[in-house]
């Protein structure tokens, strides 16, 4: 079973950084986009940055110019880097990752499935 475990998230202040990482349990490049997504309770989960399979990238304008997604292909991982976090940025951050039309772990997947990973807390004190 294709699993994406994440991990970093937690408290910050105003202005603070954190960092996230997605590792997904086969090759990041096996999928034909990786994203993170986040929530706050009674809102609808909002695409926050994605990157292609090619490295193309797409930020929401909200982080635009504060968050930055990357690829590190030495500890297959997706990470999201967060820079001057507000308090509009506490949500809970969930990657996703779509498949392309493969086998995941011995299994077929349709292109354009979704897997999500745990969910990462992150909140952004006054």
């Amino acid at each position: 079973q294709v699993q994406l475990v994440e991990s970093g998230g937690g408290w910050v202040q105003t202005g603070g950084s954190l960092r996230l990482s997605c590792a997904p349990s086969v090759t990041t490049s096996s999928f034909s986009a990786i994203g993170w997504y986040r929530q706050v309770p009674g809102k609808q989960r909002e695409l926050v940055a994605l990157i292609s399979s090619s490295d193309s990238t797409n930020y929401a304008d909200s982080v635009k110019g504060r968050f930055t997604i990357s690829r590190d292909n030495t500890r297959n991982a997706v990470d999201l880097q967060m820079n001057n976090l507000e308090p509009e940025d506490t949500a809970v951050y969930y990657c996703n990752a779509v498949s392309r039309s493969r086998l995941y772990d011995k299994r077929w997947y349709p292109a354009g499935f979704n897997f999500w990973g745990q969910g990462s807390s992150v909140t952004v004190s006054s």
